[in-house]
């Protein structure tokens, strides 16, 4: 038996001790129900002119003593026709064990196994050994908690565990990394429903556990929910995120560590990121409305961190979160003309800041500290509307229009097609260069840089679903970039506004995928 089986067996050992162990406690609670569930999905995908590996699109020796972050220019994008395309096809599949007791008690077990076609099994095609098995890819437990409802006789409900976690739409908190693809805390989650049209739950999450002394990362959140008015839900939420892990840009040994310490030039507190917004939606007269909205603020130290000069030592401890984001939706739909046509447009802005440039002065300056680019963090999100550029719901610095409409063809079939206009929020000003043929030269000085373009481009997309039947259902998208030169010379979106977007040239781009999902 391999090392993958071993840890399968050991996962289904663990569930049937579990499942054991809740069946012999019926002291408290008897067992009244089992129930055996799980979802399957299969994808493929296709990206064109777009990812190539990742590489330095400005070379250092004319960035030096700018604060790019954490890559620098290094991009994982071209922009050219030149190379092989990104192919990918994956598949998920969710199996859950659902026990429920008396005295309102449910346990319940999630198993999850994602993986990319080819990355296991056989994967030398002349002798069939497995040398490529990616050890991410083995079973997981996706969630195992413990559900207590009406406690003490009051409208609370108690979930411990390993459990799934969206709140709301899931703009910032999502059960999902992408569309097959899902995430999970180790958390602790408390709901109270005063009223049937409030419901206010908290949250307590361990991120990261690092046994000794105080470097954990830790997820808190406080999310209520009115729905007194028919034509309108509020929510109001409070997130805070903190990270303590300890962090240094430099190895000096005794007597530099001692200097850096009394003069305070290599320390960065903890992270220390709050988020308050707001989630209003509803319906009326045929039009609907949703509005996300959030602020955030707090420490950004270790972020900061990574903001050292090129040629550099140190970072910012003092950067820290100022930042909005919002995604704004307004549609219409004909409820009594064919096929119900819903027009709509919709606006997203995710606060960016790019602090990147440098004066001659602190280009000369050789104790020259820099300020780092905070832009607005995008939590757990898995929310993609711009899904050329950015398949993982971390784009930020970035702003767009879309104008859409849908279609319900036929009961099972919707159809969706939409344009959008795509903008960089704060855009990155690279050196001052001139082209000779196909080949772009830099100059040497740092300082000395060209306004950088806002132009992301412009995206046509289109996307038909076919509901096979309740629990089956197909999906085929299409997405067309017109490539703008604020994305091909490169601006830092990627990752929360921490990485290049820059390519090799400027040709259009565009992305297919097809998706299964059944349910059972």
């Amino acid at each position: 038996m391999n090392c993958k089986s071993d840890r399968v067996a050991g996962v289904l050992f663990f569930l049937a001790g579990l499942m054991l162990a809740l069946t012999v406690s019926s002291a408290f609670a008897e067992l009244q129900q089992v129930s055996v569930g799980g979802e399957l999905r299969i994808r493929g995908r296709q990206y064109f002119n777009t990812f190539s590996p990742r590489g330095e699109r400005i070379s250092p020796d004319f960035t030096g003593w700018r604060p790019l972050g954490p890559q620098g220019t290094r991009s994982i994008f071209k922009w050219d026709d030149r190379g092989a395309d990104w192919t990918r096809y994956e598949t998920s599949v969710l199996l859950n064990v659902k026990a429920d007791f008396t005295e309102n008690v449910t346990a319940f077990i999630e198993l999850y196994d994602w993986h990319i076609w080819g990355e296991d099994f056989r994967s030398d095609y002349l002798t069939g050994e497995d040398r490529r098995a990616n050890s991410s890819e083995d079973v997981e437990i996706e969630q195992a908690y413990v559900e207590m409802r009406e406690m003490f006789g009051a409208p609370l409900k108690l979930r411990v565990g390993r459990q799934a976690i969206k709140l709301g739409k899931g703009w910032l908190v999502d059960d999902m990394l992408t569309p097959s693809q899902y995430s999970s805390h180790d958390a602790i989650r408390l709901t109270w429903t005063p009223a049937d049209d409030l419901s206010i739950d908290a949250i307590v999450s361990k991120l990261n556990e690092q046994q000794i002394g105080d470097e954990d990362a830790d997820f808190y959140a406080l999310y209520g929910t009115w729905t007194g008015i028919p034509e309108l839900t509020v929510s109001a939420y409070w997130f805070f995120l903190r990270a303590a892990r300890h962090v240094e840009t430099t190895s000096l040994g005794a007597p530099g560590e001692w200097a850096e310490s009394l003069f305070g030039w290599d320390s960065y507190d903890p992270t220390r990121l709050h988020t308050v917004g707001t989630y209003l939606f509803g319906k009326s007269n045929g039009f609907d409305y949703s509005l996300e909205l959030a602020y955030q603020f707090g420490d950004a130290s270790h972020v900061g961190s990574y903001f050292k000069p090129v040629t550099g030592a140190y970072g910012d401890p003092d950067a820290e979160y100022d930042n909005w984001g919002m995604e704004a939706i307004l549609g219409y739909t004909f409820a009594d003309v064919k096929w119900q046509p819903r027009p709509y447009v919709m606006g997203v802005w995710y606060d960016g800041e790019d602090n990147r440039d440098i004066t001659f002065w602190e280009w000369l300056n050789p104790f020259y500290r820099p300020e780092a680019s905070i832009s607005f963090n995008r939590l757990f999100s898995s929310t993609n509307a711009f899904p050329t550029i950015n398949d993982n719901g971390w784009l930020s610095n970035v702003i767009q229009v879309q104008l859409g409409l849908e279609l319900q063809v036929t009961e099972k079939v919707r159809t969706h097609v939409h344009v959008a206009k795509d903008w960089v929020d704060d855009p990155f000003d690279p050196p001052v260069s001139f082209e000779i043929g196909d080949r772009r030269f830099y100059s040497p000085f740092s300082f000395w840089t060209e306004k950088g373009s806002r132009d992301l481009g412009w995206e046509a997309a289109a996307w038909v679903k076919y509901q096979y039947s309740a629990d089956l259902w197909f999906l085929l998208y299409g997405n067309y970039l017109w490539t703008g030169e604020g994305l091909a010379r490169g601006a830092f979106i990627q990752y929360n506004g921490t990485e290049f977007s820059g390519g090799t040239d400027d040709d259009d781009a565009g992305y297919l995928f097809w998706m299964a999902v059944l349910k059972f």
